[in-house]
């Protein structure tokens, strides 16, 4: 299993967060409303199609809506790897935050 980027973490924390709700436009509005950072839109598709393709999501159809043209929304969810990867991405969170020294600011130059 490859280590995920900062981004691709943001984007299955926010796939898992949102359960049956998760497709494009909610992954993005959600990763902006957590981070607080302006983000285009279409930053959000290439990675996770990236993540489909390593096995981490799953994409499925939507039923086409009138509102959308006729067009379906594409759904994803976590696969068991995509959970695996989360995990492991947390240990190591943890293990780098994990007993720490208690952090002096310095006034020097």
């Amino acid at each position: 299993m490859s280590e995920l980027t900062k981004f691709e973490e943001q984007i299955l924390l926010s796939v898992w967060k949102l359960k049956d709700e998760a497709y494009g436009t909610t992954i993005y509005q959600n990763i902006q409303k957590v981070t607080g950072k302006e983000l285009a839109i279409g930053g959000v598709y290439f990675p996770l199609e990236r993540l489909v393709k390593k096995g981490y999501l799953h994409a499925v159809r939507g039923e086409p809506t009138p509102i959308r043209g006729g067009q379906s929304k594409r759904y994803y969810r976590l696969s068991k790897e995509g959970v695996q990867a989360l995990m492991d991405s947390k240990k190591t969170h943890e293990e780098f935050w994990k007993d720490l020294p208690e952090f002096k600011y310095s006034t020097e130059k």
